[in-house]
Protein backbone atom coordinates (compact mmCIF):
# COMPACT_ATOMS: atom_id res chain seq x y z
CA UNK A 1 0.00 0.00 0.00
CA UNK A 2 1.21 3.50 -0.85
CA UNK A 3 0.11 6.90 0.37
CA UNK A 4 -0.79 9.66 -2.02
CA UNK A 5 0.34 13.25 -1.59
CA UNK A 6 -2.71 14.07 0.54
CA UNK A 7 -2.03 11.35 3.09
CA UNK A 8 -4.59 8.77 1.91
CA UNK A 9 -3.85 5.10 1.59
CA UNK A 10 -4.26 4.22 -2.05
CA UNK A 11 -5.27 0.59 -2.70
CA UNK A 12 -3.57 -1.39 -5.45
CA UNK A 13 -5.44 -1.25 -8.73
CA UNK A 14 -7.07 -4.44 -9.90
CA UNK A 15 -6.22 -5.85 -13.28
CA UNK A 16 -9.76 -5.28 -14.41
CA UNK A 17 -12.76 -3.47 -12.95
CA UNK A 18 -14.85 -6.53 -13.81
CA UNK A 19 -13.07 -8.88 -11.41
CA UNK A 20 -15.01 -11.77 -9.91
CA UNK A 21 -17.78 -10.60 -7.64
CA UNK A 22 -17.67 -6.98 -8.81
CA UNK A 23 -21.08 -7.17 -10.45
CA UNK A 24 -22.69 -8.63 -7.33
CA UNK A 25 -21.03 -6.05 -5.09
CA UNK A 26 -22.06 -3.28 -7.45
CA UNK A 27 -25.67 -4.45 -7.45
CA UNK A 28 -25.70 -4.66 -3.65
CA UNK A 29 -24.10 -1.23 -3.41
CA UNK A 30 -26.70 0.20 -5.76
CA UNK A 31 -29.53 -1.30 -3.69
CA UNK A 32 -28.16 0.28 -0.53
CA UNK A 33 -27.79 3.56 -2.35
CA UNK A 34 -31.40 3.49 -3.53
CA UNK A 35 -32.58 2.60 -0.01
CA UNK A 36 -30.60 5.52 1.36
CA UNK A 37 -32.08 7.92 -1.19
CA UNK A 38 -35.67 6.77 -0.57
CA UNK A 39 -35.34 7.06 3.21
CA UNK A 40 -33.62 10.43 2.78
CA UNK A 41 -36.56 11.76 0.80
CA UNK A 42 -39.14 10.32 3.18
CA UNK A 43 -37.43 11.46 6.36
CA UNK A 44 -36.56 14.86 4.90
CA UNK A 45 -40.18 15.31 3.91
CA UNK A 46 -41.24 14.49 7.46
CA UNK A 47 -38.55 16.73 8.90
CA UNK A 48 -39.59 19.59 6.63
CA UNK A 49 -42.94 19.77 8.39
CA UNK A 50 -41.32 20.79 11.68
CA UNK A 51 -39.81 24.13 10.55
CA UNK A 52 -42.94 24.79 8.48
CA UNK A 53 -44.99 24.48 11.63
CA UNK A 54 -42.54 26.24 13.93
CA UNK A 55 -41.87 29.40 11.90
CA UNK A 56 -45.43 30.81 12.18
CA UNK A 57 -45.35 29.93 15.89
CA UNK A 58 -41.91 31.20 16.84
CA UNK A 59 -41.79 34.27 14.57
CA UNK A 60 -44.76 36.13 16.14
CA UNK A 61 -43.86 34.84 19.62
CA UNK A 62 -40.26 36.06 19.43
CA UNK A 63 -40.91 39.10 17.23
CA UNK A 64 -38.99 40.11 14.08
CA UNK A 65 -35.89 41.51 15.84
CA UNK A 66 -35.49 38.66 18.32
CA UNK A 67 -36.16 36.10 15.58
CA UNK A 68 -33.59 37.87 13.38
CA UNK A 69 -31.08 37.63 16.23
CA UNK A 70 -31.80 33.91 16.56
CA UNK A 71 -31.22 33.39 12.83
CA UNK A 72 -27.97 35.36 13.00
CA UNK A 73 -26.71 33.31 15.96
CA UNK A 74 -27.67 30.18 14.04
CA UNK A 75 -25.69 31.46 11.06
CA UNK A 76 -22.71 32.04 13.37
CA UNK A 77 -22.75 28.42 14.55
CA UNK A 78 -23.20 27.25 10.98
CA UNK A 79 -20.04 29.16 10.10
CA UNK A 80 -18.33 27.37 13.00
CA UNK A 81 -19.21 23.96 11.57
CA UNK A 82 -15.46 23.65 10.96
CA UNK A 83 -14.94 23.36 14.73
CA UNK A 84 -14.60 19.58 14.43
CA UNK A 85 -11.43 20.16 12.37
CA UNK A 86 -12.88 18.07 9.55
CA UNK A 87 -12.60 14.93 11.69
CA UNK A 88 -16.15 13.80 10.93
CA UNK A 89 -15.68 13.87 7.18
CA UNK A 90 -12.13 12.56 7.42
CA UNK A 91 -13.36 9.66 9.54
CA UNK A 92 -16.03 8.79 7.00
CA UNK A 93 -13.46 8.66 4.21
CA UNK A 94 -11.17 6.41 6.26
CA UNK A 95 -13.97 4.11 7.42
CA UNK A 96 -15.11 3.47 3.84
CA UNK A 97 -11.85 1.62 3.21
CA UNK A 98 -12.18 -0.29 6.50
CA UNK A 99 -15.69 -1.31 5.56
CA UNK A 100 -14.54 -2.55 2.14
CA UNK A 101 -11.72 -4.64 3.67
CA UNK A 102 -13.64 -5.78 6.77
CA UNK A 103 -10.96 -4.37 9.11
CA UNK A 104 -13.08 -3.87 12.25
CA UNK A 105 -10.17 -3.35 14.62
CA UNK A 106 -8.69 -0.52 12.57
CA UNK A 107 -12.15 1.04 12.22
CA UNK A 108 -12.67 1.02 15.99
CA UNK A 109 -9.28 2.66 16.47
CA UNK A 110 -10.20 5.43 14.05
CA UNK A 111 -13.59 5.89 15.74
CA UNK A 112 -12.14 5.95 19.27
CA UNK A 113 -9.44 8.42 18.26
CA UNK A 114 -11.96 10.71 16.57
CA UNK A 115 -14.26 10.73 19.62
CA UNK A 116 -11.33 11.54 21.91
CA UNK A 117 -10.21 14.46 19.77
CA UNK A 118 -13.72 15.87 19.35
CA UNK A 119 -14.53 15.69 23.06
CA UNK A 120 -11.43 17.78 23.76
CA UNK A 121 -12.49 20.29 21.09
CA UNK A 122 -16.06 20.56 22.43
CA UNK A 123 -14.80 21.09 25.97
CA UNK A 124 -12.40 23.82 24.82
CA UNK A 125 -15.17 25.64 22.92
CA UNK A 126 -17.49 25.62 25.94
CA UNK A 127 -14.74 26.78 28.29
CA UNK A 128 -13.70 29.62 25.97
CA UNK A 129 -17.30 30.70 25.30
CA UNK A 130 -18.32 30.97 28.93
CA UNK A 131 -15.06 32.58 30.01
CA UNK A 132 -15.36 35.47 27.52
CA UNK A 133 -19.16 35.80 27.50
CA UNK A 134 -19.10 38.76 29.87
CA UNK A 135 -16.38 40.55 27.90
CA UNK A 136 -17.71 40.36 24.36
CA UNK A 137 -20.36 42.90 23.34
CA UNK A 138 -22.80 40.52 21.64
CA UNK A 139 -25.21 43.36 20.88
CA UNK A 140 -22.51 44.99 18.73
CA UNK A 141 -21.59 41.67 17.08
CA UNK A 142 -25.17 41.17 15.87
CA UNK A 143 -26.05 44.84 15.42
CA UNK A 144 -28.87 44.75 18.00
CA UNK A 145 -30.29 48.26 18.07
CA UNK A 146 -33.37 48.17 20.32
CA UNK A 147 -35.86 45.93 22.05
CA UNK A 148 -33.31 43.40 23.32
CA UNK A 149 -31.16 43.83 26.39
CA UNK A 150 -27.47 42.88 26.34
CA UNK A 151 -28.19 40.18 28.95
CA UNK A 152 -30.87 38.53 26.80
CA UNK A 153 -28.66 38.70 23.72
CA UNK A 154 -25.77 37.12 25.62
CA UNK A 155 -27.99 34.36 27.04
CA UNK A 156 -29.31 33.39 23.60
CA UNK A 157 -25.76 33.15 22.29
CA UNK A 158 -24.64 31.02 25.24
CA UNK A 159 -27.54 28.57 24.95
CA UNK A 160 -27.32 28.04 21.21
CA UNK A 161 -23.52 27.89 20.93
CA UNK A 162 -23.19 25.54 23.92
CA UNK A 163 -25.70 23.14 22.36
CA UNK A 164 -23.74 23.36 19.12
CA UNK A 165 -20.47 22.48 20.90
CA UNK A 166 -21.98 19.51 22.72
CA UNK A 167 -23.30 18.19 19.44
CA UNK A 168 -19.81 18.11 17.85
CA UNK A 169 -18.77 14.73 19.32
CA UNK A 170 -22.33 13.41 19.57
CA UNK A 171 -23.03 13.74 15.84
CA UNK A 172 -20.05 11.51 15.00
CA UNK A 173 -22.35 8.51 15.21
CA UNK A 174 -24.10 9.62 12.02
CA UNK A 175 -20.76 9.60 10.16
CA UNK A 176 -20.13 6.05 11.32
CA UNK A 177 -23.58 4.94 10.14
CA UNK A 178 -23.02 6.52 6.74
CA UNK A 179 -19.56 4.98 6.35
CA UNK A 180 -21.04 1.54 7.05
CA UNK A 181 -23.84 2.30 4.59
CA UNK A 182 -26.57 2.24 7.22
CA UNK A 183 -27.99 5.39 5.70
CA UNK A 184 -31.64 4.51 6.24
CA UNK A 185 -31.21 4.11 9.99
CA UNK A 186 -29.20 7.31 10.27
CA UNK A 187 -31.82 9.26 8.32
CA UNK A 188 -34.60 8.04 10.59
CA UNK A 189 -32.71 9.12 13.70
CA UNK A 190 -32.01 12.54 12.19
CA UNK A 191 -35.70 12.98 11.34
CA UNK A 192 -36.67 11.96 14.86
CA UNK A 193 -34.24 14.51 16.26
CA UNK A 194 -35.74 17.26 14.14
CA UNK A 195 -39.28 16.26 15.08
CA UNK A 196 -38.42 16.16 18.80
CA UNK A 197 -38.10 19.95 18.85
CA UNK A 198 -41.76 20.42 17.89
CA UNK A 199 -43.48 19.22 21.09
CA UNK A 200 -40.86 20.91 23.27
CA UNK A 201 -41.33 24.28 21.55
CA UNK A 202 -45.13 23.95 21.57
CA UNK A 203 -45.10 23.27 25.32
CA UNK A 204 -42.80 26.23 25.96
CA UNK A 205 -44.93 28.60 23.87
CA UNK A 206 -48.18 27.26 25.29
CA UNK A 207 -46.92 27.74 28.83
CA UNK A 208 -45.88 31.31 28.05
CA UNK A 209 -42.21 30.68 28.80
CA UNK A 210 -39.59 33.36 28.11
CA UNK A 211 -38.20 33.46 24.55
CA UNK A 212 -34.91 31.99 25.77
CA UNK A 213 -36.69 28.83 26.88
CA UNK A 214 -38.25 28.49 23.42
CA UNK A 215 -34.82 28.72 21.80
CA UNK A 216 -33.39 26.22 24.32
CA UNK A 217 -36.21 23.77 23.56
CA UNK A 218 -35.31 23.91 19.88
CA UNK A 219 -31.69 23.09 20.71
CA UNK A 220 -32.12 20.35 23.33
CA UNK A 221 -34.48 17.99 21.49
CA UNK A 222 -32.07 16.90 18.73
CA UNK A 223 -29.26 16.43 21.27
CA UNK A 224 -31.30 13.96 23.32
CA UNK A 225 -32.20 11.94 20.23
CA UNK A 226 -28.56 11.82 19.12
CA UNK A 227 -27.61 10.43 22.53
CA UNK A 228 -30.23 7.70 22.09
CA UNK A 229 -28.89 6.91 18.61
CA UNK A 230 -25.35 6.61 19.99
CA UNK A 231 -26.46 4.15 22.66
CA UNK A 232 -28.36 2.10 20.08
CA UNK A 233 -25.54 1.94 17.53
CA UNK A 234 -22.70 1.02 19.87
CA UNK A 235 -24.83 -0.93 22.32
CA UNK A 236 -26.86 -3.11 19.94
CA UNK A 237 -26.28 -2.46 16.24
CA UNK A 238 -22.46 -2.42 15.97
CA UNK A 239 -20.94 -3.19 19.38
CA UNK A 240 -17.70 -4.24 17.66
CA UNK A 241 -17.11 -0.58 16.78
CA UNK A 242 -17.82 0.76 20.28
CA UNK A 243 -15.22 3.46 21.05
CA UNK A 244 -12.83 2.78 23.89
CA UNK A 245 -10.20 4.99 25.47
CA UNK A 246 -7.69 2.14 25.27
CA UNK A 247 -8.19 1.99 21.48
CA UNK A 248 -7.03 5.59 20.91
CA UNK A 249 -3.92 5.50 18.70
CA UNK A 250 -1.59 8.48 18.27
CA UNK A 251 -0.18 7.15 15.01
CA UNK A 252 -3.60 6.77 13.42
CA UNK A 253 -4.56 10.13 14.90
CA UNK A 254 -1.90 11.71 12.70
CA UNK A 255 -3.15 9.76 9.69
CA UNK A 256 -6.71 10.87 10.39
CA UNK A 257 -5.71 14.48 10.99
CA UNK A 258 -3.88 14.73 7.65
CA UNK A 259 -6.96 14.07 5.55
CA UNK A 260 -9.21 15.81 8.09
CA UNK A 261 -7.08 18.94 7.84
CA UNK A 262 -7.94 19.32 4.16
CA UNK A 263 -11.64 18.75 4.86
CA UNK A 264 -11.34 21.20 7.75
CA UNK A 265 -9.98 23.93 5.49
CA UNK A 266 -12.68 23.22 2.90
CA UNK A 267 -15.44 23.31 5.51
CA UNK A 268 -14.14 26.58 6.98
CA UNK A 269 -14.20 28.31 3.62
CA UNK A 270 -17.55 26.81 2.60
CA UNK A 271 -19.22 27.65 5.91
CA UNK A 272 -17.97 31.22 5.90
CA UNK A 273 -19.00 31.79 2.29
CA UNK A 274 -22.41 30.15 2.42
CA UNK A 275 -23.49 31.49 5.81
CA UNK A 276 -22.31 35.08 5.55
CA UNK A 277 -25.58 36.23 3.99
CA UNK A 278 -27.48 36.95 7.22
CA UNK A 279 -24.57 38.83 8.73
CA UNK A 280 -24.02 40.86 5.56
CA UNK A 281 -27.69 41.80 5.46
CA UNK A 282 -27.76 42.62 9.18
CA UNK A 283 -24.94 45.14 8.77
CA UNK A 284 -26.01 46.60 5.43
CA UNK A 285 -29.82 46.59 5.68
CA UNK A 286 -30.63 45.85 9.35
CA UNK A 287 -32.05 42.94 11.39
CA UNK A 288 -35.59 43.39 10.06
CA UNK A 289 -34.30 42.78 6.53
CA UNK A 290 -32.44 39.73 7.84
CA UNK A 291 -35.77 38.20 8.81
CA UNK A 292 -37.28 38.98 5.39
CA UNK A 293 -34.37 37.13 3.77
CA UNK A 294 -33.89 34.39 6.37
CA UNK A 295 -37.40 32.93 6.30
CA UNK A 296 -37.55 32.04 2.57
CA UNK A 297 -33.83 31.17 2.65
CA UNK A 298 -34.42 28.84 5.60
CA UNK A 299 -37.31 27.18 3.81
CA UNK A 300 -35.23 26.74 0.68
CA UNK A 301 -32.38 25.41 2.80
CA UNK A 302 -34.73 22.76 4.15
CA UNK A 303 -35.53 21.75 0.58
CA UNK A 304 -31.84 21.96 -0.29
CA UNK A 305 -31.18 19.61 2.61
CA UNK A 306 -32.80 16.96 0.45
CA UNK A 307 -29.88 17.36 -1.95
CA UNK A 308 -27.39 16.77 0.85
CA UNK A 309 -29.20 13.72 2.17
CA UNK A 310 -29.69 12.25 -1.30
CA UNK A 311 -26.01 12.61 -2.19
CA UNK A 312 -24.35 11.80 1.13
CA UNK A 313 -24.81 8.01 0.67
CA UNK A 314 -22.64 8.39 -2.44
CA UNK A 315 -19.66 9.35 -0.28
CA UNK A 316 -19.27 5.97 1.42
CA UNK A 317 -20.50 4.02 -1.61
CA UNK A 318 -17.94 5.72 -3.84
CA UNK A 319 -15.22 5.09 -1.25
CA UNK A 320 -15.98 1.38 -1.18
CA UNK A 321 -16.24 1.15 -4.96
CA UNK A 322 -12.96 2.98 -5.50
CA UNK A 323 -11.23 0.82 -2.88
CA UNK A 324 -12.31 -2.24 -4.89
CA UNK A 325 -11.32 -0.67 -8.23
CA UNK A 326 -14.92 -0.49 -9.47
CA UNK A 327 -14.53 2.85 -11.26
CA UNK A 328 -17.19 1.98 -13.85
CA UNK A 329 -19.83 1.83 -11.11
CA UNK A 330 -18.75 5.25 -9.83
CA UNK A 331 -19.16 6.79 -13.28
CA UNK A 332 -22.63 5.29 -13.71
CA UNK A 333 -23.68 6.40 -10.24
CA UNK A 334 -22.53 9.98 -10.88
CA UNK A 335 -24.51 10.22 -14.12
CA UNK A 336 -27.68 8.86 -12.55
CA UNK A 337 -27.35 10.81 -9.32
CA UNK A 338 -26.83 14.07 -11.18
CA UNK A 339 -30.29 13.62 -12.70
CA UNK A 340 -31.88 12.51 -9.44
CA UNK A 341 -30.22 15.29 -7.45
CA UNK A 342 -31.25 18.00 -9.91
CA UNK A 343 -34.85 16.84 -10.09
CA UNK A 344 -35.06 16.63 -6.30
CA UNK A 345 -34.67 20.41 -6.09
CA UNK A 346 -36.07 21.49 -9.46
CA UNK A 347 -39.68 20.55 -8.69
CA UNK A 348 -39.99 22.08 -5.18
CA UNK A 349 -37.88 25.05 -6.27
CA UNK A 350 -40.20 25.78 -9.18
CA UNK A 351 -43.21 25.47 -6.87
CA UNK A 352 -41.66 27.92 -4.42
CA UNK A 353 -41.02 30.45 -7.17
CA UNK A 354 -44.54 30.10 -8.59
CA UNK A 355 -46.53 30.12 -5.35
CA UNK A 356 -44.09 31.28 -2.67
CA UNK A 357 -45.48 34.79 -2.24
CA UNK A 358 -49.04 33.54 -1.73
CA UNK A 359 -47.79 30.73 0.51
CA UNK A 360 -45.92 33.12 2.83
CA UNK A 361 -48.85 35.54 2.92
CA UNK A 362 -51.27 32.78 4.01
CA UNK A 363 -48.80 30.95 6.22
CA UNK A 364 -47.17 33.72 8.26
CA UNK A 365 -48.85 36.35 10.44
CA UNK A 366 -45.94 38.73 9.74
CA UNK A 367 -45.65 40.28 6.28
CA UNK A 368 -42.40 39.46 4.47
CA UNK A 369 -43.00 41.13 1.13
CA UNK A 370 -43.55 39.53 -2.26
CA UNK A 371 -40.18 39.71 -4.03
CA UNK A 372 -40.44 36.82 -6.50
CA UNK A 373 -36.95 37.45 -7.86
CA UNK A 374 -35.50 36.68 -4.44
CA UNK A 375 -37.18 33.27 -4.62
CA UNK A 376 -35.84 32.76 -8.15
CA UNK A 377 -32.31 33.47 -6.97
CA UNK A 378 -32.58 31.08 -4.02
CA UNK A 379 -33.95 28.34 -6.27
CA UNK A 380 -31.14 28.81 -8.81
CA UNK A 381 -28.53 28.64 -6.06
CA UNK A 382 -29.73 25.27 -4.79
CA UNK A 383 -30.26 23.97 -8.31
CA UNK A 384 -26.60 24.65 -9.08
CA UNK A 385 -25.43 22.93 -5.91
CA UNK A 386 -27.68 19.92 -6.53
CA UNK A 387 -26.38 19.36 -10.06
CA UNK A 388 -22.76 19.55 -8.92
CA UNK A 389 -22.99 17.60 -5.66
CA UNK A 390 -22.47 14.04 -7.08
CA UNK A 391 -19.11 15.03 -8.55
CA UNK A 392 -18.01 16.44 -5.21
CA UNK A 393 -18.92 13.16 -3.47
CA UNK A 394 -16.43 11.31 -5.69
CA UNK A 395 -13.63 13.72 -4.79
CA UNK A 396 -14.45 13.49 -1.09
CA UNK A 397 -14.45 9.70 -1.18
CA UNK A 398 -11.06 9.66 -2.94
CA UNK A 399 -9.62 12.32 -0.63
CA UNK A 400 -8.98 14.69 -3.55
CA UNK A 401 -9.76 17.91 -1.73
CA UNK A 402 -7.28 20.52 -2.92
CA UNK A 403 -8.96 21.45 -6.26
CA UNK A 404 -12.32 22.29 -4.68
CA UNK A 405 -10.55 24.01 -1.79
CA UNK A 406 -8.78 26.39 -4.19
CA UNK A 407 -12.06 27.12 -5.97
CA UNK A 408 -13.86 27.78 -2.68
CA UNK A 409 -11.17 30.17 -1.42
CA UNK A 410 -11.54 32.27 -4.55
CA UNK A 411 -15.34 32.05 -4.23
CA UNK A 412 -15.23 33.24 -0.61
CA UNK A 413 -13.34 36.41 -1.43
CA UNK A 414 -15.26 37.27 -4.57
CA UNK A 415 -18.75 36.40 -3.27
CA UNK A 416 -18.51 38.25 0.06
CA UNK A 417 -17.36 41.43 -1.66
CA UNK A 418 -19.96 41.01 -4.38
CA UNK A 419 -22.81 40.30 -1.96
CA UNK A 420 -21.93 43.27 0.25
CA UNK A 421 -21.91 45.59 -2.75
CA UNK A 422 -25.05 43.97 -4.18
CA UNK A 423 -26.98 44.29 -0.91
CA UNK A 424 -26.10 47.97 -0.56
CA UNK A 425 -26.81 48.79 -4.21
CA UNK A 426 -29.71 46.51 -5.16
CA UNK A 427 -31.11 45.08 -1.91
CA UNK A 428 -31.86 41.52 -0.82
CA UNK A 429 -32.55 40.19 -4.31
CA UNK A 430 -28.91 40.55 -5.34
CA UNK A 431 -27.59 38.17 -2.66
CA UNK A 432 -28.43 34.76 -4.20
CA UNK A 433 -27.75 35.87 -7.79
CA UNK A 434 -24.28 37.07 -6.89
CA UNK A 435 -23.67 33.72 -5.17
CA UNK A 436 -24.74 31.73 -8.26
CA UNK A 437 -22.52 33.74 -10.61
CA UNK A 438 -19.45 33.57 -8.38
CA UNK A 439 -19.84 29.83 -7.73
CA UNK A 440 -20.19 29.03 -11.43
CA UNK A 441 -17.04 30.99 -12.26
CA UNK A 442 -14.83 29.65 -9.44
CA UNK A 443 -15.88 26.38 -7.80
CA UNK A 444 -17.44 24.71 -10.83
CA UNK A 445 -14.29 24.54 -13.03
CA UNK A 446 -12.12 23.57 -10.05
CA UNK A 447 -14.53 20.78 -9.13
CA UNK A 448 -14.61 19.38 -12.66
CA UNK A 449 -10.83 19.19 -12.66
CA UNK A 450 -10.84 17.48 -9.24
CA UNK A 451 -13.39 14.89 -10.38
CA UNK A 452 -11.24 13.84 -13.34
CA UNK A 453 -8.18 13.74 -11.14
CA UNK A 454 -9.93 11.54 -8.55
CA UNK A 455 -11.02 8.96 -11.10
CA UNK A 456 -7.61 8.94 -12.80
CA UNK A 457 -6.05 7.60 -9.58
CA UNK A 458 -8.11 4.43 -9.68
CA UNK A 459 -8.25 3.62 -13.40
CA UNK A 460 -6.29 0.42 -14.01
CA UNK A 461 -3.94 0.11 -17.00
CA UNK A 462 -6.33 -2.37 -18.63
CA UNK A 463 -9.31 -0.04 -18.31
CA UNK A 464 -7.30 2.97 -19.46
CA UNK A 465 -6.20 1.06 -22.58
CA UNK A 466 -9.78 -0.07 -23.22
CA UNK A 467 -11.16 3.48 -22.90
CA UNK A 468 -8.42 4.87 -25.13
CA UNK A 469 -9.07 2.24 -27.81
CA UNK A 470 -12.77 2.97 -27.76
CA UNK A 471 -12.29 6.58 -28.79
Amino acid sequence: MKQDVEGNVRPPLTASPQAAGTDDRGASRSRRLVTGIVTALLTRGAGLLVPLVLIPITLPYLGPERYGLWMSVMALTAMAAFADLGLGTGLMTKLAGCYASGDTERARTYISTAYCLLCVIAGAICALLWSVSQVVSWSAVFNVESGLSPAETRAMVLVWVTAFAVNIPLSLVNRVQYAYQQVGQSNLWVALGTASALPLVLVAVGAGQPPLVVVAAMAVGPLLVTVANTVWVYGRRMPQLRPRLSAVDRRLAGDLLRISGLFFATTVVMALANNADNLIIAHTLGLASTTVFAVPAKLMMQLGGIVVMVNMPLWAANGEALARGDVAWVRRAVRRMTIVSTLSILVPGAALVAFGDRFFAAWLPVALGDDRWLLVGLALWWLLLSAFSPLMMVQNAAGVVRPQLVGLVVYLVVSVLGKWYGAESYGLTAIPFVGVLCYALTVLPAGLYGYRRALARYVSPVEATTREGGR
